[in-house]
């Protein structure tokens, strides 16, 4: 496979000398650099690049050229590869045509001449383009490829796991897809043995776990250490932003995570109102940098790995995997988030993953274009699952019990799914029943304002209600609500039975339990607020308080 191509266009020759050569001397070994002083030119070698196969990473254009402004330049390059980053390389008069530029053609990026030293005004921009654009590309190469049956739980859940952790593949559906036939019929594997993934190597599993995929793909779902200074359970925006925090800070820092980094924001298609970012971010973006920035500061990431305990060994915490192992913590931070609350109505669960998906909308997007989905939910999980199948479904039908949005929803939301044409929200309505033969074909809906019943076809179901801490799994004597959050901080006073665990003569901190030491962050919390830029603020908070608690231990 050829190197993606970042493409430079600039009328004035030295300008182009300059930019070529920085660009090869940084990304030379990764892509191929192409550069012409004139537009119409660019746009004509355009179609024939399409036509080879080659692909267009980055354009990076001048605005002010002769033939045509550089906005209208990358307008027309956007029609042949829509998927390319677009950066105007401009000057300080014209920030506000750039700035406008980022509505009209979705620039993705303005730079300012001149861009000297690039180590410090170029590489840094392109590297977090590049990186973008390398998240959501598929070359066209044989990675790794997936075979399954659609409606199959154990595809979906392998699915579920590629997606969430960002790692490119294939799916070849076996009832329609050919390739998938002959992979079967090479490797001589039985249908009954799927899913079946093929790696580039020539190896194969069938039936794999995800622990399976991680050790072959060289992830990391063993410790290296036995003792770490904090252990972070849960690798959604808090257990995250703990982790960064952590590690610029020089603790020795472990993340360890069931499914995918994330949580349930990792599964959202646009998050819009996140500080710093005008476009939007989708969730699996967040989480990957996030991820890339805790690396870099020393953090160890454990997935998929599942927690099943805390317990207290004097100043230790002894964290308890599923696989058997352990791990001691002078301090741990439980940020395991929330999870959708189960819908109880007859039939759910006989199609979970065969139709039926709790969260899981970019996962399964795809396989619902030009068919009928509903959703259930009135949050904002909700509201951007239904934006994003929008694009591929037929029909978007959201569900919801109450009279309308307005309580559970952002506005601006609210206005997205309004101005959406095959997008339609059915008020007072709750499912009844599912039904189907192997997979979901028909929904019971009850309305219970008028207290009537009726049958809809329904291709696929997405279930985003409730919250429901993920906290079932703690043994150890830390103190939850009613619902299972768990208690910190003051609010701990209120328990007849605090003072039986906490001896100490301080109070605890904010973000710490009725256990000394260990700490809960984001929504798993009782009390927090549920969003992301909270999420992201307790995580850095409790590390603040993880040092606090250090300190004191070791007086």
């Amino acid at each position: 496979m050829s190197k993606p191509i970042i493409f430079v266009i600039d009328d004035d020759a030295q300008v182009l000398r300059a930019v070529t050569r920085d660009l090869r001397n940084k990304y030379r070994s990764e892509y191929r650099i192409m550069s012409t002083d004139s537009c119409r030119e660019a746009l004509e070698t355009l179609p024939e690049l399409k036509k080879k196969g080659e692909t267009v990473a980055l354009f990076l254009s001048d605005q002010r050229m002769p033939e045509m402004m550089g906005v209208e330049f990358l307008e027309k390059a956007r029609q042949t590869y829509p998927d390319a980053k677009r950066v105007l390389l401009t000057a300080y008069s014209d920030m506000e045509a750039a700035i406008k530029a980022i509505n009209d053609v979705q620039l993705d990026y303005y730079l300012l001449k001149p861009w000297d030293p690039p180590e410090e005004k170029l590489y840094p921009v392109l590297d977090d383009q590049l990186d973008e654009w390398l998240a959501d590309f598929k070359p066209e190469f044989h990675g790794i490829r997936l075979v399954g049956y659609q409606y199959s739980p154990k595809s979906h859940a392998v699915k579920d796991y590629l997606s969430g952790n960002l790692i490119p593949y294939r799916w070849l559906d076996i009832e329609t897809n050919d390739k998938a036939r002959e992979l079967l019929d090479d490797y001589e594997i039985n249908t009954n043995d799927l899913p079946a993934i093929f790696f580039e190597d020539g190896s194969h599993f069938t039936e794999p776990s995800p622990k399976t995929i991680a050790e072959k793909l060289g992830r990391n779902p063993t410790a290296n250490e036995t003792i770490y200074d904090v252990a972070i359970i849960g690798a959604g925006p808090a257990g995250l932003a703990a982790a960064v925090y952590g590690g610029s800070e020089g603790l020795k820092t472990l993340l360890i995570e069931k499914r995918a980094p994330g949580g349930q924001a990792g599964t959202s298609s646009r998050i819009e109102n996140y500080l710093g970012f005008p476009k939007g971010l989708s969730g699996s973006d967040l989480a990957r940098r996030a991820i890339t920035q805790a690396k870099r500061f020393g953090v160890e990431f454990l997935s998929p790995q599942e927690v099943v305990d805390i317990s207290l060994t004097d100043q230790y915490k002894t964290v308890k995997m599923a696989d058997g192992s352990e791990i001691n913590a002078k301090a741990v931070v439980v940020t395991t988030g929330v999870n959708y609350r189960k819908l109880e109505s007859k039939g759910i669960s006989d199609f979970t993953g065969a139709g039926i998906y709790y969260g899981a909308a970019m996962t399964e997007a795809h396989a619902f274009k030009d068919k009928q989905v509903y959703i259930v939910g009135g949050g904002n999980s909700a509201g951007q699952a239904a934006m994003y199948l929008s694009t591929f479904a037929k029909d978007v039908k959201i569900l919801i019990r109450g009279e309308s949005l307005v309580s559970s929803m952002s506005s601006y939301l609210i206005h997205q799914l309004n101005d959406t044409e095959n997008i339609e929200v059915i008020a007072h309505t709750e499912v009844e029943e599912a039904c189907g033969d192997g997979k979901l074909e028909k929904l019971v809906l009850f309305n219970n304002q008028k207290d009537d019943h009726r049958d809809v076809e329904a291709d696929g179901l997405f279930i985003f209600i409730g919250a429901r801490p993920y906290t079932d799994w703690i043994k150890a004597d830390v103190i939850k609500s009613k619902r299972g959050f768990i208690e910190t901080g003051r609010d701990l006073q209120r328990y007849d039975n605090f003072r039986k665990t906490w001896k100490l003569d301080r109070q605890p901190f904010l973000l710490e339990t009725c256990s000394p030491g260990i700490f809960a962050a984001g929504d798993v919390r009782a009390g927090a607020m549920n969003r992301v830029a909270s999420a992201v603020g307790e995580g850095s908070m409790a590390i603040k308080y993880v040092h606090e608690y250090l300190a004191d231990s070791n007086t």
